[in-house]
C-alpha cells in the first residue's frame, strides 16, 4: 500500500489498521472517523448514525485495541461488555469482533451469549473466561446467576441499538446489569435513532460524553427511494406479487405486524408460486439462523418478518423493503427501511397505505420530514370511500379540521351540530 493508511489519524495501532484492511474496511466511514479517537481516549460517547454506516466497527476497533494492553491474565475476566437487544444482532456484533481479532498478534477471546438456545454450551464456552462478551441482557443475567460469568472487571460498556435497550421493555434487566458493573467505566451508546423518550436515560448513563451525530449525508448515505402506494388491505398480497414481478426484485424483506401475519402472508405467497418464508421470534434460534442464512444466500425470494428484523441485520445488496403493515412509530419506520440501501447500495422502500392507515402514515411522514405522493397502481386502485353521516356531521361542526387529532369535534359539538341541522330543517317551508 502506498501513502498513509486510510485509518491513519484515528489513533489505531498498525495492528488494528491491518485488521481493518484484512476485513475489507477500505476507508473509515464518518461515524468511525469521528468516534474512534475519543473512544481510544477513554471518554464516554453517544454515537448516532444512519443504519449501514459502520457503527459496529466504530466501537469494535478501539475496544479491541484497549483490550490488547491487558491480555495474558488467567482466568480471563471480561473487560468489555457489548449489550444488544436481539440474538441476531448479538451474532453479527460477535462476528465482527471475532473477524477483527483474528488478525491481531494476540488472539482475544470473544464470547457471544443470547437466549432462545440452551445455556450449557455457552457456559462451557465461558470456561477460562473471555476478554469481551456480547450478550442480550436476559441471558447475561442467567449466566451471572449460575456463576458462569463475573462482571466486576468490565471497564467498557457498549450499548448497541441503545435506544431499544433503554426502552421500557428492557428497563428491569438493564437496571440489574448496570448494578453488577463497576461504577467507574467507559460507556459507549450507539444507535441510528435516539427518540425523546429515551434521551433522559441515555444522558443519565453518560459522564461528560462526546456526542457524535452523523447525518444521512456523505459516504455512508443510503440511497433509498421511498414510495407510498394506496391499496385496500385485501389486495396487498396480490399487489406485492405484482411489484416483485414488474420491478424485478430478486429479494424482498416484507414487514408485517404480528407473528401470525408472517406465517399467513408467507403461505399465501408460497401458494401463488413465490418462494417466501416467515421469520419471527416464535421460531427456535436454530430455525431463525437457518432461515436468515438461506435468505442471504438467495434461496428465498421473500422473507416475511416482524420488527425482529428491523434492527441490526446486515443483508448485503437487498433491493427492496415493503411495509405490508405500517410500523407503529416513525422510529421503527427508519430502522425498517434501513435494511436496504446499505453500504452505498441503492434500494427501494415501499409502504402500503389503506384508508384506515393513511392518517398514521401522514404522522410518520411529518415526524420524518417526508412528503411522499400516494401512488395508485393500475389494477389495484383502492375502492372509493363512501362518506358516512357521522363524518358529514363532524365536518359541518368543525369546518376545515380534516379530522386531525386534537381538533376533532367533541360529543357536545356533534350534538349541537345535529340540533342545529334539525332546527334548520324544521324552519324550512313545507
Amino acid at each position: 500500500m502506498t501513502g498513509p493508511h486510510p485509518f491513519a489519524g484515528t489513533g489505531l495501532t498498525p495492528e488494528l489498521m491491518h485488521a481493518a484492511t484484512a476485513c475489507a474496511m477500505t476507508t473509515p466511514t464518518p461515524i468511525q472517523r469521528a468516534a474512534i479517537p475519543p473512544i481510544l481516549q477513554g471518554v464516554d460517547l453517544r454515537g448516532c448514525a444512519p443504519t449501514g454506516s459502520g457503527k459496529t466497527a466504530a466501537y469494535a476497533l478501539p475496544v479491541l485495541q484497549q483490550l490488547l494492553g491487558g491480555t495474558g491474565h488467567t482466568p480471563r475476566r471480561p473487560r468489555a461488555l457489548v449489550l444488544v437487544p436481539t440474538r441476531e444482532l448479538a451474532a453479527q456484533a460477535g462476528e465482527t469482533l471475532r473477524s477483527l481479532s483474528q488478525h491481531l498478534p494476540t488472539r482475544l477471546k470473544v464470547a457471544v451469549v443470547f437466549g432462545g438456545v440452551s445455556a450449557n454450551p455457552q457456559m462451557l464456552a465461558l470456561r477460562g473466561g473471555a476478554d469481551v462478551v456480547v450478550a442480550t441482557p436476559g441471558r447475561l443475567l442467567d449466566l451471572v446467576r449460575h456463576n458462569a460469568l463475573k462482571l466486576s472487571s468490565v471497564a467498557t460498556l457498549v450499548l448497541d441499538e441503545a435506544d431499544r435497550l433503554l426502552e421500557l421493555g428492557f428497563a428491569d434487566e438493564m437496571q440489574q446489569v448496570l448494578a453488577l458493573l463497576p461504577r467507574r467505566r467507559q460507556n459507549l451508546l450507539f444507535s441510528a435513532t435516539f427518540p425523546a423518550a429515551v434521551e433522559g436515560l441515555a444522558t443519565s448513563l453518560l459522564h461528560a460524553p462526546v456526542t457524535v451525530d452523523v447525518p444521512s449525508t456523505g459516504i455512508s448515505e443510503p440511497v433509498i427511494t421511498q414510495r407510498a402506494i394506496a391499496v385496500d388491505p385485501a389486495r396487498r398480497t396480490a399487489l406485492l406479487r405484482h411489484l416483485i414481478a414488474t420491478e424485478h426484485w430478486e429479494r424482498v424483506l416484507v414487514f408485517v405486524a404480528t407473528q401470525y401475519a408472517t406465517e399467513h402472508v408467507a403461505w399465501k405467497l408460497y401458494q401463488a408460486g413465490t418462494y417466501a418464508t416467515p421469520f419471527h421470534g416464535g421460531l427456535s434460534q436454530g430455525a431463525r439462523r437457518k432461515v436468515l442464512q438461506e435468505f442471504k444466500d438467495g434461496q428465498w425470494d421473500v422473507l416475511v418478518t416482524t420488527d425482529l428484523a428491523a434492527r441490526g441485520l446486515d443483508i448485503a445488496q437487498l433491493p427492496a423493503v415493503v411495509n405490508f403493515d405500517l410500523p407503529r412509530s416513525a422510529t421503527d419506520y427508519i430502522h425498517r427501511i434501513g435494511r436496504t440501501g446499505r453500504a452505498g447500495e441503492s434500494g427501494v422502500a415501499v409502504s402500503f397505505v389503506s384508508a384506515d392507515t393513511e392518517a398514521h402514515f401522514r404522522l410518520i411522514e411529518k415526524r420524518q420530514g417526508l412528503s411522499l405522493p400516494l401512488e395508485e397502481v393500475a389494477g389495484f386502485e383502492p375502492a372509493p370511500r363512501a362518506e358516512t353521516p357521522a363524518t358529514a356531521v363532524e365536518r359541518a361542526a368543525v369546518p376545515g379540521t380534516g379530522g386531525i387529532k386534537g381538533k376533532r369535534p367533541s360529543k357536545k359539538d356533534k350534538l349541537r351540530a345535529a340540533a342545529a341541522q334539525a332546527a334548520a330543517a324544521g324552519s324550512e317551508p313545507g
